[in-house]
């Protein structure tokens, strides 16, 4: 009995692993993720992308351990990219299902606990399985990530330090400024980081909050729900000019804010300092507005210097942490259990030729039957068959020495050596 469960691994580039330039490289925007999942549906069969501000990270159910050595050269193929192999990180078994869970669980996030990697981990297993990549592995794995999540959140307190990205980059503005009370923040973005963003700079209390975005009504709309002011894009160096801080967070392929604009800006501050904080990948900001005097740029990388876990906030991961181990161990369980289904198959299927072949031998020799009891017969039989391979069964299903049961069970019933997974 060789058949074998199939393997889980994933190959990933983090903000643990290199900085923000190389993570750009690898970025997918989701309107080029269902082209990217269809390769990977040719190429591995079963797949999930998972690409964030600061990661990317490929998950595939593959036949082998071996075969996961494909997956750091697919990504970046996929992606083009030239980023040194060494960046990777490459897990297999049941390394790649705790890593996934504190993934979930926000244990592995650039800002510790934060609340938007539950919903990009969601989407990633939204769009693969709308590509018809998943299998009924990555189906339970991307399953019970998202389960374990939000036990980690419901049972500790890891949520309440940073809930975000955004929120980081509030109080790494407050740091460099001492306070927001009086300031004219601009928010460069009207998506999901950006409206988080802008919502915690305005509860800060930030004198003003402009938006600005490509699209006005996206602008208008964040802006109205925040009590902000909306910004035409075409006046940026006119919101430049005005603001003491700058959140940049769009998902632009190229930077959109450049040196030329944030210079035209500084003669009409008046001296005064610009933050501009860039929490987008690929980046919005030209690092060379960072070379500009007056001008303090930071980037999303800067970020991990924010509020760094202590006292009772480790007493919380340790907590977290306890949960992943508890839940890994659990799925390891159903995993382990995969193995056994082929053998049981096999002698569920020998099983109910012999009942079957042996009951239509007895049933031609008793013609005279009435219909019911034939039906009361064949349910007899059914019942012994069922009574019989419960207790080998149930062995099996238990995952102890499954290896040993199966050579036993092959050997005593003649069962045969590749029974085919159903």
């Amino acid at each position: 009995m060789k058949a074998k469960a199939p393997t889980i691994a994933l190959a990933g580039i983090s903000h643990q692993t290199a900085p923000v330039e190389e993570r750009e490289a690898l970025a997918f925007p989701p309107q080029e993720l269902p082209q990217a999942l269809a390769r990977l549906r040719q190429e591995l069969g079963a797949a999930v992308l998972l690409s964030t501000c600061n990661r990317t990270e490929l998950y595939a159910s593959l036949a082998s351990a071996e075969e996961a050595r494909r997956l750091v050269p697919l990504l970046l193929a996929l992606r083009g990219a030239q980023v040194d192999p060494s960046r990777f990180y490459l897990l297999t078994g049941l390394e790649a299902v705790r890593h996934l869970y504190r993934v979930a669980a926000g244990l592995d996030s650039l800002v510790v606990g934060e609340s938007q990697i539950q919903g990009q981990v969601r989407e990633a297993f939204a769009a693969a399985t709308d590509a018809g990549c998943v299998n009924g592995v990555l189906s339970r794995l991307f399953h019970t990530a998202l389960a374990v999540g939000k036990r980690a959140r419901r049972e500790t307190a890891i949520g309440r330090w940073a809930a975000s990205v955004g929120s980081a980059a509030v109080a790494l503005a407050q740091r460099v400024l001492g306070g927001l009370e009086g300031r004219t923040v601009l928010v460069v973005s009207a998506g999901a980081t950006g409206k988080l963003a802008a919502r915690a700079l305005a509860e800060a209390g930030a004198g003003r909050v402009l938006v600005t975005n490509r699209t006005y009504a996206r602008a208008l709309e964040v802006a109205r729900a925040l009590g902000g002011q909306p910004v035409p894009f075409s006046q940026l160096t006119e919101a430049l000019a005005q603001a003491d801080i700058v959140i940049s967070a769009t998902g632009a392929q190229g930077f959109v804010l450049g040196p030329q604009q944030v210079a035209a800006a500084l003669p009409r501050r008046a001296g005064r300092p610009l933050v501009c904080i860039d929490i987008a990948v690929p980046r919005d900001i030209d690092p060379a507005v960072g070379g500009l005097e007056g001008v303090h740029l930071y980037d999303i990388d800067d970020l991990q210097a924010v509020a760094p876990p202590q006292g009772g906030h480790l007493r919380e991961l340790r907590r977290a942490e306890a949960i992943v181990q508890e839940e890994a161990a659990r799925f390891q369980e159903w995993w382990q259990s995969l193995d056994a289904v082929p053998v049981i198959a096999a002698l569920r299927q020998q099983a109910e030729a012999i009942r079957r072949r042996e009951l239509e031998r007895t049933l031609r020799r008793l013609s005279g039957l009435s219909q019911q009891d034939r039906q009361r017969i064949e349910a007899m039989t059914a019942a012994i068959v069922n009574k019989l391979l419960h207790r080998p069964i149930a062995r099996l299903k238990d995952g102890a020495d499954l290896a040993l049961y199966s050579e036993v069970l092959a050997d005593l019933f003649g069962l045969p050596a590749e029974p085919p997974r159903p």
